[in-house]
């Protein structure tokens, strides 16, 4: 017998302990080969995705870090198509179905999946939808992970936890209400009843849930508010976040006790008019106005709204803005956008009253169907990170929105937007190269707030809030 044939006998005959031995050895080598940078190692669960399936998804991640929400939507399609399995993809797809409000679909996506990215993205899915129980459910497993940091989640859980067999946002009583606004510069304060007292909210579309003043609470509750007087409109179990309010109160120089944030505002159906004062809410979805511009929405993991506008002269760069109707100025964007609206940020000067802020004119900004000439912006101080996924080009604040009257449509999916009339006018002067007429500026600038009962700056200026200390922070 040749010695190799001896060699194999004798492997083949070895006790079965040592040909244990020899098996994990292979695993250890084949382990050792694998970790090397000889070769991924592979994973019969998630096989590694196809390059035309990792393509698609890698223009997604990038349209959606950088906002384009529509354009992710669209490459996550061909990704899902070539790799319907792959956990990432599918993670990434929920992620952007729940920023377009696709709530079935963010749990048809995720379905199977346990990862506490997963289980927010559910919770926060379940949340929105109505289905409390369920929200608390997902919420609270995605909490288990010690390194998930989510107030919202945290406060959220435990209020669903409280809320079983209550139906959120119930509308009761009138069709519709409108209510009269105060004077109040270009933001909107709405007179409404909390739980049957009488207050000030401040509409707040940067922000995701209404918030109460700890003054009146001291944890998260159910709540009810009317709007109107002799229609009233009652929403019925209203989940309620409490913060301490009295900071902005004393800025605004106005006793506000709550904020009206946007998944309150899109069950209600809101319309809100600066310019007529008015602000409407209805049981059911609104017809489209006549000559008015549809501008898409989208929200932070379900929460603050976005959209897009163009500073660039030629209108082809889409920036993501966060929609903060509590924000005073009309516009804020960042060193980047600066230079696309063909301004050098070095340029810009401080706010008087502001010192903290510098400020200066965008040349041209498309807004909708709308293109508006110079309109009056702040530099956006740099903001802390706030893992939320996209960069955003800036704010755009109630200095702006106050010149159109606004309805949200579609439940929240876009609003619908129609200019002051006298505006519209002077903007289409500009734009024509004739001088508006009986002293009408051509730039929309917000009317004058009221002045503060303190020594606090007025913030009727149009291009900043008095002293700000940080930009608006979005609270999905």
């Amino acid at each position: 017998m040749k010695s190799s044939d001896k060699n194999a006998q004798a492997v083949f005959l070895a006790p079965r302990r040592a040909r244990r031995s020899i098996g994990a050895v292979a695993v250890v080598l084949a382990a050792a080969v694998a970790s090397s940078g000889c070769g991924p190692a592979f994973d019969p669960a998630h096989p590694p995705r196809a390059a035309l399936a990792d393509k698609w998804f890698k223009r997604a991640e990038k349209s959606y870090r950088g906002g384009d929400i529509e354009d992710a939507h669209e490459a996550l399609k061909s990704a899902l198509q070539a790799a319907p399995h792959d956990p990432e993809v599918r993670t990434l797809g929920a992620r952007v179905a729940l920023a377009r409000l696709e709530l079935p679909e963010v749990l048809r996506l995720t379905e199977g999946m346990t990862s506490s990215e997963v289980m927010g993205l559910r919770g926060r899915a379940h949340w929105y939808a109505g289905d409390i129980e369920q929200a608390a459910d997902d919420l609270e497993a995605m909490l288990q992970d010690p390194s998930v940091k989510d107030p919202w989640a945290r406060e959220v859980s435990k209020l669903a936890r409280r809320g079983t067999g209550r139906h959120p946002f119930a509308l009761e009583g009138s069709l519709v209400a409108s209510v009269e606004m105060p004077q109040a510069g270009p933001i909107a304060i709405v007179p409404c009843e909390l739980e049957g007292e009488r207050i000030l909210a401040l509409l707040s579309t940067g922000v995701g849930e209404l918030i109460v003043d700890s003054s009146s609470r001291r944890e998260a509750a159910w709540v009810n508010l009317s709007f109107g007087d002799r229609d009233k409109l009652e929403v019925k179990d209203v989940p309620a976040l409490v913060e301490d309010l009295s900071g902005l109160s004393h800025q605004l120089g106005l006793p506000v006790k709550a904020l009206l944030g946007v998944n309150l505002l899109r069950h209600m159906h809101v319309t809100f008019d600066r310019h007529g004062d008015q602000f409407v809410v209805r049981k059911l979805e609104p017809t489209p106005p006549p000559q008015a511009s549809r501008v898409p929405l989208w929200y932070l993991r379900g929460g603050a709204a976005m959209m897009h506008i163009s500073v660039s002269p030629t209108g082809d760069d889409m920036e993501s803005l966060l929609v903060d109707s509590a924000a005073l100025f009309p516009l804020s964007l960042g060193d980047a956008e600066w230079r696309r609206a063909g301004v050098d940020p070095q340029a810009l000067e401080p706010i008087p009253g502001s010192p903290n802020l510098r400020g200066g004119t965008v040349p041209q900004l498309k807004f909708g169907a709308f293109d508006l000439p110079k309109i009056p912006a702040v530099e956006d101080v740099p903001r802390p990170e706030q893992d939320l996924g996209v960069n955003m080009g800036g704010v755009m604040g109630s200095g702006l929105l106050s010149i159109f009257r606004i309805t949200f449509g579609d439940d929240g999916r876009f609003m619908w937007i129609e200019p002051d009339p006298t505006m519209l006018e002077a903007i289409n002067e500009e734009a024509a190269g004739r001088r508006p007429q009986n002293g009408r500026p051509a730039a929309p600038a917000p009317a004058p707030a009221p002045q503060p009962t303190t020594s606090t700056p007025s913030p009727g200026s149009h291009a900043a809030p008095p002293a700000p200390s940080s930009p608006p922070k979005a609270r999905p």
